[in-house]
């Protein structure tokens, strides 16, 4: 037993076929059960009198059974509809050869069956159709006389195949423009899909240069009061310092701890600001190796009171770029200070500059841990940092201002262990256009 849940219902199978399958079915149907029955309004000899009413009826019934075969085995539509086409050209030769061969009417069945079949299979199936029916007729005035002769043969053949062929050319073009409008009905969904996206995504762009533009005011209003707060904290720190006493021992630190949480937001304004209002890059002739070895320089002594080791490679063969100095040494230095904080206490930092092909790479490698899978996904997002008195920013700032000088900024994990941090800029800086 079938039960409801297993039935599918009539308009999804319906649904399966093609709109040509049904309107083809219909006017099929409707062709050759009208043409039959008027056909069947002209007198018969009384030898060949035939049932025509039952006929009609039982052809009516035919009609319905291949609609309804094709309905449940939809995947088998143009078999069911080629074996019904030789069964159709078969039951009207039986009907010619019945009501009196070559003197028969009932040949005409032969235009609409053959030109109907056209619309839905084509030219050439048309042409295969109207010979075949050509043949048909030929058979049944042979065997019932009188013979219409190779002529006459002839003549129907054409007849039956020129309409059907102009009515296959003319199905052909129609699908074809019908396929060519539902393609561009798809393309034009997709347009309108992307324009909705980029809609929304301009929408939300617009939200973030709001939000961003009041934070920038936000963050440039604070630095004012905390300059104040950091002032005078300094002179508490100073009174409490002029007093001895293990209460003001207390005082002093609590005061230092404040100076501290003020200083980290202080820090955290400034790199905000510089990362909101980047500033556009002046580029002159520079010496890459030159830059690295007063960073280094810079930083080694900070080093190795961590206890740390700064090691420095130049490759002289590296040429004088067109770089924006400051910049790019406050990039280096944002990655040199992460490489650091990377290894604490002990270990040795990397800095090396080498020449590739068209392109100079500065590298930042570190004896450190490396850089976990779940860091790796946000490494570089703006305000994500793993440092507790960290802002975030400082990989973002630097990614901007290697970009803005045409290069790239990329990191691998060491296969011992550490993390490297690769600059690649191009030795000819390409030209802006904006």
């Amino acid at each position: 037993m079938v039960t409801t849940g297993e039935r599918k219902p009539w308009h999804a199978v319906f649904r399966l076929l093609e709109r040509d399958e049904r309107v083809f079915a219909v006017l099929l149907a409707v062709a050759m059960v009208g043409g039959l029955a008027t056909l069947g309004l002209v007198p018969l000899r009384p030898r060949q009198s035939i049932d025509l009413y039952s006929l009609v009826i039982w052809f009516a019934l035919y009609k319905l059974g291949i609609f309804a075969l094709v309905t449940v085995h939809p995947r088998a539509t143009r078999a069911i509809f080629l074996a019904a086409l030789a069964i159709d050209l078969l039951l009207v030769f039986v009907l010619v050869f019945l009501t009196g061969g070559g003197d028969s009417l009932f040949y005409l069945l032969f235009f609409p069956l053959v030109a109907v079949n056209a619309y839905y299979f084509g030219p050439w199936v048309a042409m295969a159709a109207a010979l075949i029916a050509g043949g048909l007729m030929a058979a049944a005035a042979a065997l019932v006389p009188p013979w219409i002769g190779w002529t006459g043969v002839t003549l129907l053949t054409i007849m039956f195949g020129l309409p059907a062929v102009v009515v296959g050319l003319v199905a052909v073009r129609e699908r074809g423009a019908r396929a060519e409008v539902e393609r561009l009905n798809v393309d034009l969904a997709g347009t309108l899909n992307r324009l909705q996206s980029a809609q929304q995504e301009l929408l939300v762009a617009e939200r973030m240069a709001t939000v961003g533009r009041l934070s920038l005011r936000v963050a440039h209003e604070v630095r004012n009061p905390i300059a104040a707060i950091e002032l005078n904290a300094e002179i508490l720190q100073d009174i409490v310092r002029a007093h001895p006493g293990a209460d003001m021992d207390e005082a002093g630190g609590l005061v230092a701890s404040i100076r501290d949480q003020v200083n980290t937001l202080d820090a955290l304004t400034e790199e905000y600001l510089a990362f909101a209002r980047f500033p556009k890059p002046h580029f002159e002739d520079e010496s890459i190796n030159h830059l690295i070895e007063e960073l280094a320089a810079f930083v080694r002594p900070v080093a190795l009171r961590q206890g740390l080791t700064i090691h420095v490679s130049t490759d002289p063969a590296v040429p004088m770029m067109e770089i924006d100095r400051g910049l790019l040494r406050q990039a280096v230095h944002n990655l040199v200070k992460n490489g650091m904080e990377a290894l604490s206490r002990g270990g040795a930092l990397t800095i090396e500059s080498r020449c590739d092909g068209d392109t100079v790479q500065v590298s930042v490698s570190d004896t450190g841990n490396g850089i976990s899978p779940e860091v790796a996904q946000r490494l570089f997002e703006p305000f994500f940092t793993t440092k507790p008195q960290g802002t975030g920013l400082g990989l973002s700032i630097t990614r901007q201002i290697i970009e803005e000088h045409g290069g790239e900024l990329s990191w691998r994990n060491g296969p011992g262990g550490g993390a490297t941090f690769i600059v690649r800029l191009p030795i000819k800086r390409p030209v802006s256009h904006v």
